[in-house]
């Protein structure tokens, strides 16, 4: 009834993902109302209609995410999906109550590779499969005031498609008319005849529309543009949209090799063009076809085409496909950006003797590693607060991620895992690593910690190979100040421009001054 807020919080500890309530007006008030003991991650999700139950979930590993019932007054647990005994996906929305309180509408892979939206009645527990014949990821809901129509969205290889549904019948359908791009920030109005939403497409940035609604709760009508995001003046008509591809890699599936998906953006003409290849993080990320200013910048003021897989591992393909590179499989993902490496030579428009890999946190690894593995096939990398040793990265990373982290990487207390991790570390391969690299790092990251940069550095360097390095002292994780981005991203440039650009020819070296 809007007189408490429950909320995730480590205030406790300071490593534990405990959930906690507190009044908004007086916030002396908060208590616990979930102690996490266990190293996973808890948040609550929707509150019951007499506000007596919280519905929680529980995040294990990216396959293994459950939710339960949690009872205020006693404390007491009610898991609901999930579980050791049944490890699942609940990830693509927060779990929410139905109208009459009854049941709970989730996303969840049980009985299934991909999150399908369901109804899951709380009496009998019975799960009623509402998307059974969608065969991508749900990967966001929400519900009107009154919970009589919802509006959910399909992850089709990194593409959104909204749809409405109504709750009663179960029914619904896909809306046409939302652009190619990436929706979020979704809500009703109160009134119920619009849905507002935050749509992202590869050329504009996020802007907030309405769709109109019909009577008929599947019906949608015109959708209106609110906001025209500031991109400097440029033309945005003459932004590149990317082209979705996929390509070989060296395993099969069902006899046929399998195919890795990637987004693939080409600067006007015929080329060949060089090519920088951008590896996301997570893992268990996912490159989307939102906007991306830098990839605009690549285009216009490098000329080179920009190439981001979602190699094995990444979300939004599955629950086997996330899984592909799990603990002693971690350089199958590697593998994967070989693949790649072989797919541009045989394309006449990309230029398979300038090739450069870029990434952040887990992308860095994936760049570094592509070095140890690839370098005479590469002419550049740039690694953004990368992991350079699994196991050092274990031992410092904060308290509060570790046993996640474990989950997906390897526990490096076993010492059969600990020996794996240090021989795929690309700072126990420094010597392989003859491409230059420019080495990017914030030094209060809490994720990837400082020394991880600084290790890789050194090695590099004591090898007798070239490091540029920028050490952001006032940032974490990545580059928020705009002094800082603003810096990198020139230096990316100019690195780019000494080291990519170069086609052999001894050409003069670039003008800096600008």
């Amino acid at each position: 009834n809007g007189d408490r807020i429950a909320f995730q919080s480590t205030r406790r500890n300071g490593k534990s993902n405990d959930i906690w309530i507190l009044e908004p007006n007086a916030p002396e008030s908060a208590r616990l109302a979930l102690a996490a003991e266990d190293g996973s991650w808890w948040a609550a999700s929707d509150w019951s209609k007499d506000d007596t139950r919280l519905l929680v979930r529980q995040y294990v590993s990216i396959t293994d995410s459950r939710v339960q019932l949690l009872d205020l007054s006693t404390g007491e647990r009610r898991l609901l999906l999930g579980g050791a005994a049944e490890p699942a996906r609940t990830l693509g929305i927060d779990p929410v109550f139905s109208a009459d309180g009854k049941g709970i509408y989730v996303a969840t892979d049980i009985g299934s590779d991909v999150t399908r939206l369901g109804y899951l009645d709380l009496a009998s527990g019975e799960l009623e499969v509402i998307t059974d014949e969608i065969g991508w990821d749900v990967s966001a809901f929400t519900m009107n005031d009154d919970r009589s129509q919802a509006a959910f969205v399909v992850n089709e290889g990194g593409i959104d498609r909204l749809h409405l549904i109504d709750t009663q019948t179960r029914e619904y359908a896909v809306v046409e008319s939302i652009p190619i791009g990436v929706i979020r920030g979704m809500a009703f109005s109160p009134a119920g005849d619009r849905l507002a939403l935050v749509l992202d497409t590869a050329t504009s940035p996020s802007d907030v529309f309405t769709l109109a609604l019909g009577d008929d709760r599947l019906e949608s009508g015109e959708l209106v543009r609110w906001t025209f995001s500031e991109v400097g003046g440029l033309d945005s008509d003459s932004f590149a949209a990317p082209e979705l591809i996929s390509y070989p890699t060296f395993d099969r599936v069902d006899g046929d090799p399998r195919q890795i998906p990637a987004f693939v953006y080409r600067p006007e003409g015929e080329g060949p063009f060089p090519v920088i290849v951008w590896i996301h993080g997570g893992p268990e990320g996912q490159f989307r076809p939102r906007f991306r200013s830098t990839v605009q910048m690549w285009i216009s003021k490098l000329g080179a085409a920009v190439i981001a897989p979602n190699v094995r591992g990444s979300s939004g393909y599955g629950r086997d496909y996330v899984r592909l590179d799990n603990g002693f499989k971690r350089e199958d993902s590697v593998k994967d950006i070989g693949a790649l490496l072989d797919w541009i030579a045989t394309r006449p428009d990309l230029d398979s003797s300038r090739v450069a890999v870029y990434g952040g946190s887990y992308g860095g690894y994936m760049v570094l590693a592509s070095l140890v593995h690839y370098s005479g096939r590469l002419k550049a990398a740039v690694d953004i607060v990368g992991i350079s040793n699994f196991v050092t990265f274990l031992e410092n990373t904060q308290d509060y991620r570790r046993d996640l982290r474990r989950v997906e990487y390897g526990d490096e207390r076993d010492p059969e895992m600990r020996s794996f991790l240090e021989k795929i570390s690309p700072n126990k391969n420094a010597h392989k690593m003859t491409v230059p690299l420019f080495v990017a790092q914030g030094q209060n990251d809490p994720r990837v910690p400082v020394t991880e940069s600084q290790q890789i550095v050194k090695a590099v360097r004591e090898a007798g190979y070239d490091v540029w390095y920028m050490n952001a002292l006032n940032e974490g994780h990545g580059f928020r100040k705009k002094e800082n981005s603003d810096l990198y991203r020139a230096i990316v440039v100019l690195f780019f421009e000494k080291y990519l650009l170069d086609d052999g020819t001894g050409s003069e070296e670039p003008d800096y001054s600008h």
